[in-house]
């Protein structure tokens, strides 16, 4: 007897809906967003459960307590639909999705992996964003005053009063203040890198990782926190999609008729990348195929590579788009094989 249940999460309550086989609702609950609670409930239901919830800030750690008691648990990406919206609508759609197979693979869960490793490249992305807006904010104070405040060196302690000097006396306390802000996440930043550098190489992988081209050791290290393992992708086609490096064709009236049967149209096709994908990982080889352009040797096949297709009229976005789906690829292979990057690409 199989049972199908929605769980709408909030913070303080936790709306659930039971469907039978058949569609039929046979509860609807509220239960406190408590994991004894929500634990509890569970486990007084009878049949064979399989349980769908969305995916956000709750849905890690309900995978976690709520996957040993079901037999299956689905973490959904939502997206959003119009019409009427309340708790136990969403529950009841949840669980309807599932029931009839909408809910589809879900998003991958493995609380236990790397957990540790996984904290830090959370901190440590999230050191990174704020310290990017600390630094458009520092360099926005000058920008308002007509300074031209190009490179890096307004960020550098040792050379920002310089800087401060040509504001404003009102606005020089402001830009200082700023500065310290500025001072204080990039320290933040160097000691979550290093943290998460030293947790990564406790994970023999992490070396293998290091060796692709563009790939040093934070980028390894993000690359095992965020991917988990590679063998959720049977080729390299599914690893590009999940990167954003899907190639999304578009087309419309394909066949046309031609003495008495159908042919191809060959009508322009809008070509484009899909937009469902991790963003992280996205940046992560974006930033590879630029280090990797930048700073390998001349004879590097990469670089030579992408100067080829520069020279045959390839856009330089595209020729580094290109060059980071190679780095991707390689990636997939040197971590399925679990082998060192061999200088062929």
């Amino acid at each position: 007897m199989a049972r199908y249940l929605g769980i709408d999460v909030h913070r303080d309550s936790s709306t659930i809906c039971v469907l039978s086989a058949t569609g039929k609702r046979v509860t609807r609950e509220v239960v406190e967003t408590n994991g004894h609670a929500l634990v509890d409930y569970v486990r007084r239901l009878r049949g064979k459960l399989h349980v769908c919830i969305e995916e956000g800030t709750w849905s890690e750690w309900l995978y976690e307590i709520l996957s040993p008691h079901v037999v299956k648990l689905v973490v959904y990406q939502n997206e959003w639909t119009p019409g009427a919206k309340s708790d136990a609508i969403d529950a009841h759609g949840l669980a309807e999705k599932l029931r009839i197979g909408q809910a589809g693979p879900g998003v991958f869960k493995a609380p236990e992996r790397y957990k540790e490793l996984r904290e830090w490249a959370r901190v440590y992305q999230a050191l990174a964003i704020d310290t990017t807006r600390a630094k458009n904010r520092l360099k926005s104070q000058l920008a308002r005053r007509g300074i031209r405040c190009t490179g890096t060196s307004v960020y550098d302690p040792a050379r920002r009063d310089q800087w401060l000097e040509q504001l404003p006396s009102a606005m020089r306390p402001a830009a200082r203040l700023l500065g310290i802000e500025l001072d204080g996440l990039t320290e933040l930043k160097a000691e979550a890198g290093a943290a998460l550098v030293r947790e990564s190489h406790r994970h023999h992988i992490s070396r293998i990782l290091e060796t692709a081209p563009g790939i040093g050791p934070i980028r390894a290290a993000l690359l095992i926190a965020i991917v988990i393992t590679p063998h959720r992708f049977r080729s390299k086609r599914q690893f590009w999609s999940y990167c954003g490096f899907g190639v999304v064709t578009r087309s419309s009236a394909d066949w046309i008729p031609s003495q008495g049967g159908w042919i191809k149209a060959q009508a322009i096709r809008t070509r484009g990348l899909n937009r469902n994908h991790n963003p992280a990982l996205k940046a992560i080889f974006k930033s590879a195929a630029v280090a990797a352009i930048c700073q390998t040797r001349a004879d590097h096949p990469l670089r030579v590579a992408y100067e080829r297709l520069c020279d045959s009229g390839t856009r330089p976005p595209m020729a580094r788009l290109t060059i980071a789906r190679k780095i991707a690829a390689t990636v997939l292979a040197m971590w399925k094989n679990e082998e060192v990057y061999n200088g062929v690409s």
